[in-house]
């Protein structure tokens, strides 16, 4: 792993300040495009500054882009469920910000750096979390967290570089935060204990907030 690479980890929270101000992804998976304006204020105004569409989402890039045209410097705009090199350039051009795949993809990774987006690969075990790595990941999604308890975080922690984010993703509620963050999580990707196609804004500011608090709260 080359010094540069592992340098440029290192600064990734002081290279993107929406992520230092609270690393908390809101996964809006199956979202429309025609409500991810509201969803976009209503998350935003409940403190979070990252939001991710699936790909496999109805019309995501439609949605990616409506998003950056409004909250451009206020909210980070991303792609998940990527799978492939087209899709990372698909993404760019809608005007997303950062990559997230469910799986460890050294193709999908080199494509995201190259397009200068921030790299967001999943991984289960620690040899996907150093390929990961070693293709120039930023952070790291540890992925799905309901197989990988808060133990096996800590264990990771222990052999992975010290200044490598990891995102426990899958099954987040504010319940689990605690013990993760203690394992030594950078940050969280939260999804259908946030967001589901269908749910009220009033319940989603609140659920929102919650998030927020419980974060928070935790890093005190």
């Amino acid at each position: 792993m080359g010094s540069e690479a592992s340098s440029s980890r290192q600064r990734l929270f002081e290279r993107i300040p929406l992520f230092e101000q609270i690393p908390l992804i809101a996964i809006l998976r199956g979202i429309e495009p025609s409500e991810v304006l509201e969803v976009g204020e209503a998350l935003c105004e409940a403190g979070f500054r990252c939001l991710e569409v699936p790909l496999n989402s109805p019309d995501p890039l439609s949605s990616i882009g409506r998003l950056r045209g409004r909250f451009a410097g206020r909210l980070l705009i991303g792609a998940g469920t990527v799978m492939t090199p087209a899709d990372v350039e698909a993404v760019q051009r809608a005007g997303g910000e950062f990559i997230v795949s469910p799986n460890t993809s050294a193709a999908v990774i080199g494509a995201t750096k190259s397009c200068g987006l921030l790299s967001l690969p999943g991984f289960a075990t620690p040899s996907e979390a150093f390929t990961a790595i070693e293709a120039g990941a930023d952070a790291l999604k540890l992925f799905p967290a309901e197989a990988a308890p808060a133990s096996v975080l800590q264990a990771l922690k222990a052999v992975l570089p010290a200044q490598c984010p990891v995102f426990p993703v899958g099954g987040i509620t504010t319940e689990r935060m605690a013990a993760y963050v203690a394992a030594g999580a950078a940050g969280f990707g939260i999804g259908s204990a946030l967001y589901k196609p269908g749910v009220a804004l009033d319940t989603l500011r609140e659920r929102a907030a919650g998030f927020v608090t419980t974060w928070h709260d935790l890093r005190k």
